[in-house]
C-alpha cells in the first residue's frame, strides 16, 4: 500500500520558493530550487541552506545509555565527551552495514543518534531490540526536530551574526546548545558537503523563522537555498559514502575501507564483533575491492551499477557517478579490485552502454577544502 510522503515543517516555504520536489525515503523533499550547478558552487564558494528534516533522530537516555550504544554500535561511544559527536555504524550480526550514523553526546546519560532517512525505522527497531537488559530508553524523536544546515565558507560568519554561542570554540564533530535568531537550537559543526558548516536541530514550529533569518543574514554574502541534488554532488566530490551506494548490508565496514570505525578495543561484546573480527583478518590477507575515485577523460556521465573494466575484464562496479561542477568533468566512486586501485593505474575504463570510456583512477576525495 502506498503512503502519502511525509512533509517537513518547511514544506510550504520550499513550494513558495519554486522548489522542484521529489519523494526521498518517504519524504517530500526539495531536489533543487533553480540550477543544481549554481547551488553546488554556492556551497563551495559562499554558502548554501539545506532542509534536512528527513534525517532520523533517535534519543537514547538512562544510566546505561553508553553501555547500550557500545553494545549496539561498532564505535566506542562511551568514550565520547559531552558536547562531542562521533561518526559510527550499526551492523548486523554478520557484520553487514545497517546504516552509518552520527552520535551526539548531549549529556552525561543522554545521546542523540542521527540515522539516514531511509534507514531510520530499521535503526530505531534495532536499537530498541538491542536495548533489552540495559537500563536505558530508546525514543523516536523524528517528529521532535527540524534540521536546517548552513554549509560553505561563509557559514561561520552568517551564523555568528545570529547567535552569541561560542562558534570559534566549537570544533568539527561537536555540538552545543544555543540560541540562533531567538530560536533554541542544538548547534552542531557537522555536514556532508566537504565544507565547513553547521547543522541546526530545532523544534519544527521554529523552523520557518530560523530559515528566514538565515536567508536574510546570508543574502549579502551569496547564500542560497539548496536541494538534495547538489548535496549529492558535493558529498561525491568530498568522497563521502552514501548508504545504499557505497554502504550496504552486503558489505562490512572493512569491505568499505572504513574499518577504522570498528573499535575492537572497547570493553564487552558488541553486535557483529566476531564477524567483523573475521572480516578484519580477511582484509589483511586478501584485500577486498577498494573504493577509489574515477575521473572521466570524456564527457559521458557514469551511473551507479555500471561496470569498471580493464583489459576487457570487469574489475569493479560504480557506486555513485555524476558530473562534477568543481572539476568540470564527470566523476565516479567505484569499488575496484585491489590490483587496479592504485592512483594512475593505466587502462581503466567504465562500460557506459557498451562503450569502454577511459577513466583516470585517483585517490579519494576528489576535492578537499583549503583549511
Amino acid at each position: 500500500m502506498s503512503h502519502a510522503p511525509r512533509l517537513t515543517a518547511l514544506d510550504a516555504l520550499h513550494r513558495s520558493l519554486g522548489a522542484t520536489m521529489t519523494d526521498f525515503a518517504g519524504w517530500d523533499m526539495p531536489l533543487r530550487y533553480g540550477s543544481e550547478r549554481d547551488e553546488h558552487n554556492a556551497v563551495r564558494t559562499k554558502a548554501g541552506l539545506f532542509d534536512l528534516s528527513h534525517m532520523g533522530e533517535i534519543t537514547v537516555t538512562g544510566p546505561q545509555a553508553a553501555g547500550l550504544l557500545d553494545y549496539a554500535l561498532v564505535g566506542n561511544i562511551g568514550s565520547v565527551a559531552v558536547g562531542r559527536a562521533r561518526y559510527t555504524m550499526i551492523c548486523q550480526q554478520d557484520g553487514g552495514i545497517v546504516d552509518d550514523l552520527i552520535v551526539y553526546r548531549l549529556g552525561e546519560t543522554e545521546y542523540m543518534v542521527v540515522a539516514n532517512a531511509g534507514n531510520a525505522q530499521i535503526v530505531l527497531d534495532s536499537l530498541t531490540e538491542r536495548a533489552v537488559g540495559f537500563d536505558a530508553e530508546v525514543r523516536d524523536d523524528r517528529d521532535a526536530y527540524a534540521l536546517i544546515a548552513v554549509q560553505g565558507p561563509q557559514s561561520p560568519g552568517i551564523l555568528k551574526s545570529l547567535t552569541d554561542a561560542d562558534l570559534d570554540g566549537l570544533k568539527y564533530y561537536a555540538g552545543l546548545p544555543g540560541t540562533v535568531a531567538g530560536v533554541p537550537a542544538l548547534i552542531a559543526r557537522t555536514g556532508y558537503t566537504g565544507e565547513d558548516g553547521f547543522e541546526l536541530f530545532v523544534e519544527p514550529q521554529h523552523a520557518e523563522k530560523l530559515w528566514q533569518a538565515l536567508t536574510e543574514a546570508g543574502a549579502p554574502v551569496g547564500l542560497i537555498p539548496c536541494g538534495l541534488s547538489c548535496r549529492d554532488t558535493l558529498r561525491l566530490e568530498a568522497g563521502m559514502p552514501l548508504y545504499g551506494h557505497e554502504l550496504t548490508t552486503a558489505l562490512t565496514p572493512f569491505d568499505a575501507g572504513l574499518g577504522r570505525v570498528v573499535k575492537f578495543e572497547k570493553a564487552g561484546d558488541f553486535v557483529g564483533r566476531d564477524a567483523l573480527s573475521a572480516a578484519a583478518e580477511r582484509a589483511e590477507t586478501n584485500p577486498p575491492r577498494k573504493l577509489v575515485g574515477l575521473i572521466a577523460e570524456g564527457r559521458r556521465v557514469p551511473r551507479a551499477g555500471m561496470n569498471v573494466v580493464a583489459d576487457g575484464q570487469v574489475i569493479g562496479e560504480v557506486t555513485s557517478g555524476a558530473p562534477s561542477p568543481t572539476l568540470g568533468k564527470p566523476i565516479a566512486i567505484a569499488y575496484v579490485d585491489a590490483a587496479h586501485a592504485a592512483p594512475g593505474t593505466p587502462g581503466v575504463g567504465i562500460d557506459i552502454r557498451g562503450t569502454h570510456e577511459p577513466y583516470e583512477v585517483v585517490a579519494l576525495p576528489f576535492y578537499k577544502r583549503q583549511k
